[in-house]
């Protein structure tokens, strides 16, 4: 019988497997989607289902600049012993190279890596590892210049922290010192015009609760918001941040001195925003083995 996209989908939903091995499986068993479940279950294509559900919060940043062209890549594992494995390395150094050729995750999880989809490579590895994983993200950036730095490497263009910065003009060391200073200071934004509008109302409000309670007159108070939220955007706006090189100057005062335009950055940390299941050492020791 004839194979369909949605009887690939559904096989793939349930079993975890990727597009192609569901395909080969479903084309073995003749259609029969529990037969091809068996199929899968015999080559071990489908352990990747049963830990699936587990928390996935190690694992790594991959960082691959090609001429003026950046990317990140987040690909996590459960624990941080895969993370230090050299075959989980391997896999993350061909992932984040594959994604210089494609515009965002989907893209990515199907592009081919060794003739097969990254997508069905990561399943593959799930299998064979034995721990859940996720092609959890990526970002691209662009620009004349694009430069890297990977903070905690744990080899060659991969860590815990990835960043990478856009410049216009020529780079003469600088984009590493700026990207340096966003892996230690996270700026939520390259300059004030970028920030959330939710973020600063927030921000705003608070301050202005909080000058209120000192009981001073109200064009007081407005001079006190005023200049309390001039310090916050020095805080977390990139441009407007000391220098953690040299905390005399911005980073705008720094980039400008140095001939650049700083046009974006991308900061990925891994684990951001997962929540993480807190385990004593003994107890995931235990669970490798068990």
């Amino acid at each position: 019988m004839a194979i369909t996209a949605a009887m690939v989908k559904e096989l793939r939903e349930t079993t975890g497997a990727g597009m192609m091995d569901a395909k080969k499986a479903l084309t073995e068993t003749g259609g029969d989607m529990e037969a091809a479940q068996d199929w899968l279950r015999t080559k071990g294509l489908a352990k990747a289902a049963k830990k699936s559900g587990r928390v996935a919060a190690e694992g790594l940043v991959g960082i691959a600049v090609e001429g003026g062209r950046g990317v990140a890549v987040e690909i996590n594992s459960e624990t941080d012993f895969v993370a230090k494995n050299a075959e989980f390395q391997g896999m993350v150094a061909q992932i984040t190279q594959a994604a210089v050729g494609v515009s965002d995750l989907e893209a990515l999880k199907e592009a081919d890596l060794g003739g097969k989809p990254v997508a069905t490579v990561l399943t593959d590895a799930i299998a064979k590892i034995g721990e859940n994983m996720t092609l959890r993200r990526m970002a691209v950036i662009e620009g004349e210049n694009v430069a890297a730095y990977v903070h905690n490497a744990a080899t060659e263009g991969m860590g815990k922290i990835g960043v990478l910065v856009a410049l216009k003009g020529a780079d003469n060391g600088i984009g590493k010192q700026i990207a340096m200073h966003i892996a230690a200071t996270n700026p939520a934004s390259l300059s004030e015009e970028d920030l959330d509008p939710a973020l600063v109302e927030r921000e705003k409000n608070v301050l202005s609760e909080q000058a209120r309670e000192s009981g001073k007159p109200e064009a007081v108070i407005e001079k006190m918001i005023v200049g309390r939220m001039k310090k916050f955007f020095e805080e977390v706006t990139l441009m407007g941040q000391k220098f953690v090189m040299d905390p005399d100057r911005t980073v705008a005062e720094v980039a400008k001195e140095a001939g650049v335009e700083v046009l974006g950055f991308v900061r990925m940390g891994v684990g951001e925003g997962i929540e993480k299941v807190e385990e004593d050492f003994a107890a995931e020791v235990a669970k490798m083995q068990g």
